[in-house]
């Protein structure tokens, strides 16, 4: 098992630390609806890069 030869200081650590934030969800806005969804994801409308892919099936109101 490895042992460390000396201690780390806290700028060290720090520094290693520097990229363990989290980030944010990518989103992208829809050319056609304007709808912001997450990205390489169909819309909620079905529609995905500008062109209705997925067809919703039409409600009846009672």
């Amino acid at each position: 098992m490895a042992v460390q030869k000396s201690r780390k200081t806290p700028s060290r650590r720090g520094m290693r630390r520097s990229h363990d934030k989290l980030k944010g969800p990518a989103l992208s806005v829809d050319p056609t609806t304007g709808e912001t969804h997450l990205r390489h994801r169909v819309t909620p409308d079905g529609f995905y890069r500008g062109n209705q892919v997925v067809v919703k099936p039409e409600e009846d109101e009672e």
